[in-house]
């Protein structure tokens, strides 16, 4: 399915980024990465962080394909995780793992589940790459939001 597909069944919307705001985006996912990194926190902080790295790298990534979520649909935050593989050409099977990522932060959040350390800190190794793909690829093929 395409990104203009997502756009026609209600998932996208059109949206024209700034320069500063695929900025903002990328810089507010590299703190919330540094911030999980920090090791006194609880692990579960620390993915819930990293996840947060990764959905604003992810969500800058949409932002300079012209698109937004559509927060008003149940679902766009896995919605923008899927779009990876058009707004940056990740590979499908990368995308199933920021997925999982995706899932096992909402089994902490929202039924209590126990993290590992190992989880966390994969999680955020994940988030740097993406945050240095998106970056890579908006440089690249839209050099003016960069």
């Amino acid at each position: 399915m395409t990104l203009d597909n997502l756009r026609g069944i209600g998932r996208l919307k059109e949206h024209k980024a700034s320069r500063a705001e695929v900025a903002r985006l990328l810089a507010s996912a590299e703190t919330s990465l540094r911030d999980a990194k920090r090791t006194e926190l609880s692990n579960g902080s620390r993915l819930d962080l990293a996840y947060k790295a990764i959905m604003q790298a992810a969500l800058a990534a949409l932002y300079a394909n012209g698109f937004r979520p559509s927060t008003s649909e149940p679902g766009h935050q896995q919605t923008t995780i899927q779009t990876l593989p058009k707004t940056i050409g990740s590979a499908a099977d990368r995308m199933t793992v920021l997925d999982g990522f995706r899932r096992a932060r909402n089994l902490a959040d929202y039924e209590r589940g126990d993290v590992e350390e190992a989880k966390a800190r994969e999680c955020a190794e994940w988030a740097a790459q993406l945050i240095a793909d998106v970056r890579t690829w908006v440089k690249k093929n839209r050099p003016e939001l960069s």
